[in-house]
């Protein structure tokens, strides 16, 4: 009887899991190809155990100037555009396993778009946890930083649910060891408390090369202040 009690209850997570919710899905899937390229980079590429890794959406990937930006540490870059977390419970592992690195640097910013398939602050702030459990399954002490989402005017009647996002998830990164939240509303923010428009492209979503400017400094910053305990 018990051992029938523990598959039950085991079967029952497993059911609940976020991978298994999210694994079939149409626009999980349609990221497929994205990973496999990824998967031939670290086939093809050789990093240095020291590198910081950065991935996540659109943000990451755009960002032409990171190996310079993030020098003098070496860079390990991997983004999609599109990404969200929903993806990356999905396919965590496959990003994050395959490297020994000095730290882990993460943008996902997709998840609360205005769209009728947004998840609430509180589902996003589960994905992370989950995809941070996974991470921690082959990087358990390696520095994890979370770069807030950003404020932007293209998805700013979302930006409360945002923002609510950012802080639970900032709650977690405060409670986790070497997990760290990367706060940058105040710099992406004008006097008036709106999103500043010359620091993005037209669309006014992503980061422009003033606003990738902005970005390096507070990441940097960030960076050095937890690497040069370690």
């Amino acid at each position: 009887m018990r051992r029938y009690l523990l598959l039950l209850a085991s079967f029952a997570v497993l059911s609940c899991s976020p991978v298994r919710k999210y694994q079939t899905l149409p626009e999980v899937q349609a990221w497929e190809k994205d990973i496999q390229k990824i998967e031939q980079l670290d086939k093809s590429e050789t990093y240095s155990e020291d590198a910081i890794l950065f991935a996540g959406s659109s943000s990451i990937l755009f960002w032409s100037t990171l190996e310079k930006d993030i020098a003098p540490y070496t860079v390990i870059q991997r983004g999609y555009g599109g990404a969200k977390l929903s993806d990356f419970v999905v396919y965590a592992d496959r990003i994050f396993d395959p490297h020994p690195c000095k730290a882990i640097v993460i943008f996902i910013a997709n998840d609360i778009t205005g769209s009728d398939k947004d998840k609430s602050p509180q589902e996003v702030a589960g994905l992370f946890r989950n995809v941070l459990k996974t991470i921690r399954k082959k990087h358990p002490d390696t520095p994890v930083f979370w770069i807030a989402v950003t404020p932007t005017a293209s998805r700013w009647e979302v930006w409360p649910e945002i923002e609510k996002a950012n802080n639970l998830i900032k709650d977690i990164c405060d409670n986790k060891n070497n997990t760290y939240f990367i706060r940058t509303d105040f710099a992406f923010l004008n006097e008036s408390g709106q999103p500043r428009t010359e620091l993005f492209i037209e669309d006014k979503l992503h980061l422009n090369k003033k606003g990738y400017a902005v970005w390096t400094e507070i990441i940097k910053k960030e960076l050095n202040r937890v690497l040069e305990k370690n």
